[in-house]
């Protein structure tokens, strides 16, 4: 009886690391069922269990979790080895994984992405959005979107943006009804919008005037994950929101909504791209990290003309 091949161990730690047939099917360019198969295939001709399956599940046995943790840095290295001696072509090519949140993807990495590809049709982009934090490295990342102060110290850092800021915003009818706060506190007496990510925290709400740092909770008359009825809600007069101030710039300028508290949003700096320090960086994340570096070139070129 043959044992497993190469193909056979890399479906069987793309299930193990995503606990999820239909994800490391996605990885593999697979379906469902001939992944499942060859893992049904690997257990016979290995004659133990590695791991159990429900319809919602996938756990490790011990035999599983000790296959594991003895041929998971051996793959992630025979891949980087692949991706390296892809990258002698001279085209970047292959995967390229992303983690990060919705409002970095939406206004900063959004505008990168045809061009980037455009530039690189070799490359097979994958972007994830998720607002709580992960191991990027043990979900099987390239490289992560994270703001300054959420940064691991193990961490190569790039920025992607310039500064952004917070703005708090209404409907002029809303306004119209229940005037406009003058200080953070003063929000306490109005309706408010919040936001729940997806670790369950709820949105903070905080400002900062000349040195003045200020935190304050207003009470929530609507929570939610999901942005697109947030935006709907503050547009229907619902209260005020507080959310990053590109969101809402063309509605502000336009008068669809009203800004408040302008000098309580301070500047802070924008999201970074982060991946794990190596010396020989996978082709792929190689090409982003260079494209992202002459972007933001051109960037601040722009902002220098205007």
């Amino acid at each position: 009886m043959s044992d497993p091949d190469l193909r056979d161990l890399d479906a069987f730690v793309a299930v193990a690391r995503t606990r999820n047939f239909r994800r490391a099917a996605l990885e593999q360019r697979v379906s469902v069922s001939s992944l499942s198969q060859r893992l049904r295939d690997m257990e016979e001709r290995l004659g133990v269990r590695l791991m159990n399956r429900t319809t919602r599940s996938v756990a490790l046995t011990e035999a599983g979790e000790l296959l594991l943790s003895r041929i998971g840095p051996a793959m992630g290295d025979v891949s980087a080895a692949l991706d390296q001696v892809r990258g002698l072509r001279g085209v970047p090519s292959g995967r390229l994984r992303i983690n990060a949140p919705s409002p970095a993807i939406d206004l900063v990495l959004a505008p990168m992405i045809a061009p980037f590809l455009r530039a690189y049709p070799q490359i097979d982009l994958e972007i994830v959005a998720e607002s709580s934090f992960v191991d990027i490295v043990a979900d099987g990342f390239d490289a992560g979107v994270r703001y300054g102060e959420h940064l691991a110290l193990d961490m190569v850092a790039l920025s992607l943006s310039g500064p952004q800021r917070y703005a708090v915003v209404a409907s002029p009818d809303y306004v119209a009804r229940h005037g406009k706060p003058k200080h953070p506190k003063d929000l306490l007496d109005h309706r408010c919008i919040s936001i729940r990510f997806g670790t369950g925290v709820l949105q903070e709400w905080e400002f900062e005037k000349a040195g003045q740092v200020m935190k304050v909770s207003p009470p929530p008359i609507l929570i939610a994950n999901y942005a697109g009825l947030v935006h709907r809600a503050v547009h229907d007069g619902l209260g005020f929101w507080l959310t990053f101030e590109g969101y809402v710039r063309e509605a502000v300028k336009s008068g669809a909504l009203v800004s408040v508290l302008d000098d309580w949003c301070t500047p802070f700096s924008g999201p970074f791209l982060y991946y794990p320090s190596r010396r020989q960086l996978p082709p792929a994340l190689g090409a982003f990290v260079a494209f992202v570096a002459e972007w933001r070139k051109q960037e601040r070129r722009k902002r220098k003309d205007a």
